[in-house]
């Protein structure tokens, strides 16, 4: 196949036929990894992308990868969430064109919003840092309530609730629009947040 014959774009309400296999593809990808992205419905999908606040990447009519973007604290923070791609379009550079488009459709909608993502995966970790995000502690990123709830979901959810949401087993990263990165980050930098997330699970973050 030729990752030049998928498009990656906005979501319209057209797709939102696709909410179903979104909601698939995030669960079996949580299963498959054994940490967590939290389960979606397919109304709660089917929102975000009516909403204008989604990516698809599409094999002609084949719904291939999916991301989202939701705002909190009163627009001061946006996040990046959900990034999957189908099993038989990875290792093609896909989740690095989605990651940017989701990160485009962010900085249009939201400009002045800071825009953050937990991650325990280190392909998003390396997307993000030569995206300019920087890994920051949870206290760094939004307080709203509701963005936290929404980790009820995860296989994880248990390790945040006993450190008072201060830290988890993902990796909390941070871009601040009114810091601009001066230079690209280190190589090393996803590498030690996944080294810290390992150790972390090793001694469940007591």
């Amino acid at each position: 196949m030729d990752i030049n014959d998928i498009t990656v774009a906005f979501a319209t309400s057209d797709h939102t036929i696709h909410s179903e296999r979104i909601c698939t593809l995030i669960y079996e990808s949580a299963l498959q990894r054994g940490t967590g992205i939290a389960r979606r419905s397919p109304e709660y999908i089917s929102a975000k992308i009516t909403g204008g606040k989604a990516v698809v990447a599409l094999d002609g009519d084949k719904l291939v990868g999916f991301s989202y973007i939701e705002c909190w604290g009163h627009g001061d923070f946006v996040a990046t969430s959900g990034l999957i791609v189908d099993p038989d379009y990875r290792h093609l550079g896909l989740a690095k064109r989605i990651k940017e488009k989701t990160f485009e459709l962010a900085r249009q909608r939201f400009p002045y919003a800071k825009i953050f993502s937990i991650t325990t995966s280190l392909p998003v970790m390396k997307l993000n840092s030569r995206m300019g995000y920087m890994p920051v502690t949870f206290s760094e990123l939004t307080d709203d309530t509701e963005f936290w709830e929404g980790c009820k979901g995860c296989v994880n959810y248990d390790v945040l609730q006993r450190n008072d949401r201060k830290r988890c087993l993902c990796t909390g990263m941070l871009f601040d629009p009114a810091q601009p990165m001066a230079e690209q980050p280190s190589k090393a930098t996803p590498y030690m947040m996944l080294l810290r997330n390992k150790i972390g699970k090793i001694l469940h973050l007591k």
